[in-house]
């Protein structure tokens, strides 16, 4: 009598629960790329802001006018991306110094503020 030799390879059970780990396994690592790839894009859109920001206080202190006090709105662009900043000028107890506050926001949102810079401007006159 012949004994019957057992059959090598996978059962289709076996396939089908490597091939769900499979899709768990590339369907995580997927998701991982995403969360980089926005990061990076945040990432990016913060250092631009800052570059906005700090080239709008050195273009006031540049300028040496003496700004009134206020706030100012306007558009900028920074590496073909617009942005909206928001110039707030205060007085300061020294007179002879105004207080400057920039607020850079992605455009047409301003429920968060992507950079913000504070700097002080002397009156050109008092020097």
């Amino acid at each position: 009598m012949k004994t019957k030799v057992p059959a090598k390879g996978f059962t289709l059970i076996e396939v089908l629960v490597a091939l769900a780990i499979l899709a768990i396994a590339l369907s995580a690592a997927l998701r991982a790329s995403i969360v980089t790839t926005d990061q990076a894009q945040a990432i990016k859109y913060k250092l631009l802001a800052q570059w906005s920001a700090e080239n709008r206080l050195a273009d006031q202190t540049a300028r040496k006018t003496w700004p009134t006090p206020g706030v100012q709105t306007g558009t900028s662009e920074q590496a073909g991306i617009a942005l909206d900043w928001e110039q707030t000028v205060s007085a300061t107890p020294n007179a002879a110094f105004r207080r400057i506050e920039i607020k850079i926001f992605a455009r047409h949102d301003h429920a968060y503020a992507l950079a913000q810079i504070v700097g002080f401007i002397t009156d050109p006159t008092a020097l």
